[in-house]
């Protein structure tokens, strides 16, 4: 009789949750953040109703590449990001038009591509991001879209990559794109 109660505990428990959904997981990546030198990145998406998913992401790009003459001698877009948000469907989630909010931490270091100066440092703030994802099958779809975030950073400026000589240091607030989307999805 003493395990009958945990038991029934648990019964309960299940019966109460909320009628589950099929393909409500998924994995994706931004192929073209894979052309800002190489930045690689993931994204996983859990489905908790028919119209919004709680989503996290990472970025890492741990690249130096040469300069271009004239430029620098070394360029890079090194960076480590996680952000963690939410997606909102209309129409179902992993199909259609969404819309998208989420809060993110970036530590930067890039510089040397369009001019010698070089900034690192570190940025947190929030972001909006739109876009529609095309079913291609059942488990995978193409999504496409873009987007802002604002908030605060800490920087350092430098002269060049490789000179190290400081020009200037701070904190000031920021505005910048935060994505342009075009992604691959694995549905689960």
């Amino acid at each position: 009789m003493k395990h009958f109660k945990p038991i029934l505990v648990l019964a309960v428990l299940l019966g109460c949750c909320g009628r589950g959904y099929a393909q409500e997981m998924s994995l994706s990546t931004n192929v073209l953040g894979l052309a800002n030198l190489g930045t690689m990145n993931m994204e996983a998406s859990w489905g908790f109703s028919r119209h919004w998913t709680a989503n996290v992401g990472v970025r890492y790009n741990p690249f130096t590449f040469p300069g271009r003459e004239g430029v620098a001698d070394r360029m890079q877009a090194r960076q480590r990001t996680v952000a963690v948000g939410g997606r909102f469907w209309p129409w179902h989630i992993h199909s259609g038009w969404w819309l998208a909010g989420k809060a993110q931490y970036q530590e930067y270091n890039m510089g040397g591509i369009l001019e010698a100066e070089t900034s690192e440092g570190d940025r947190i703030g929030g972001g909006l991001t739109g876009g529609y994802t095309y079913m291609l099958s059942p488990r995978f779809n193409l999504e496409v879209g873009a987007g802002v975030w604002a908030g605060y950073e800490t920087y350092t400026t430098y002269a060049c990559p490789e000179c190290g000589r400081i020009t200037g240091r701070g904190d000031r607030p920021f505005v910048l794109p935060n994505e342009l989307l075009l992604g691959l999805v694995y549905v689960f």
